[in-house]
């Protein structure tokens, strides 16, 4: 069995969205670099006497119930099915996450011109595909599309950089395992094995499919962290004794390891969305944030 790291999405990407949004998030200070815009927050609205209908507030900022109503309607459109309370959640954390990572951008100096927006627009509107065609489509007004493809952008902006911390190279390891689901089994693996049973033929033998192979990681890839731990100690060509968790009972073999070793670029991705998570997960604790949504 092999065991990858948890590959949840933290930020719902919207197929209508991103397949008719691409490009670079424009700006000044720091330079901007390639982004595939990602979901809108909220829609701005000037001082009114008159309190607008609030779905949540974070750090001051508001998400109205328009919007939020809106991004629904899409989130509905998109999955094609009728919503739980579980989507409804879904989609107010996902427009909560996109206020915080566009608020970061902005307190990193990204600045997206009034003009920038006007240039990207007027690339969107094609003979094959006329924009007022597609804003109608997905419940977009002219006006509520700007302030969407700016809070877009700025939120993309910011995960890139987010992402872009994740290096291409890592110590790692190649490793082998068995893994049992009694205690039994392991016991009498573990015993073969001190008796000078070859580990790759009993891996064989317990899983003919892939022979326990693990692959290449690196440290924090597995779901499992006290893995770690225990197998980045271990010597190549050491074996670790029985290590008990919550999926079963799991013996490993180190085969190689390799400092600084070019990661696959599916691990780091993997690792990238892990990234992001744990810093919106940071950010939630450090925000000010008030769902106003009645229960």
């Amino acid at each position: 069995m092999i065991i990858q790291a948890n590959t949840k999405k933290t930020i719902i990407l919207f197929l209508s969205l991103l397949l008719f949004l691409t490009g670079c998030a424009g700006g000044s200070k720091p330079p901007p670099g390639t982004a595939t815009p990602i979901l809108p927050t909220r829609t701005p609205f000037p001082p009114s006497p008159t309190p607008i209908p609030t779905a949540a507030v974070v750090n001051g900022d508001i998400i109205t119930v328009a919007a939020y109503q809106e991004e629904l309607a899409r989130y509905k459109a998109a999955v094609n099915r009728d919503l739980t309370e579980t989507d409804q959640t879904i989609v107010i954390n996902n427009l909560i996450n996109l206020t915080l990572l566009a608020q970061a951008a902005a307190s990193e100096g990204l600045q997206i011109s009034e003009v920038e927006l006007d240039e990207r627009i007027a690339r969107l509107d094609t003979d094959d595909q006329p924009l007022t065609d597609w804003l109608a489509t997905y419940g977009f007004t002219e006006e509520t599309f700007r302030s969407h493809l700016k809070r877009s952008l700025e939120s993309a902006w910011m995960r890139d950089q987010i992402i872009g911390d994740v290096p291409l190279e890592k110590d790692q390891i190649h490793a082998q395992q068995m893994l049992f689901y009694d205690s039994v089994s392991a016991e009498t693996a573990l015993e073969n094995l001190n008796s000078g049973k070859d580990f790759s033929q009993l891996a064989k033998v317990h899983d003919p499919q892939t022979q326990g192979d693990l692959g290449w990681f690196p440290p924090g890839y597995l779901t499992i962290p006290e893995l770690d731990q225990i197998l980045f100690s271990l010597d190549v060509g050491e074996t670790s004794d029985i290590i008990e968790t919550e999926i079963g009972y799991h013996i490993i073999k180190v085969i190689e390891k390799e400092d600084n070793r070019p990661l696959d670029p599916a691990i780091r991705q993997i690792l990238q969305e892990q990234a992001l998570d744990d810093w919106l997960e940071r950010r939630w604790k450090l925000s000010t944030i008030q769902i106003t949504l009645p229960s």
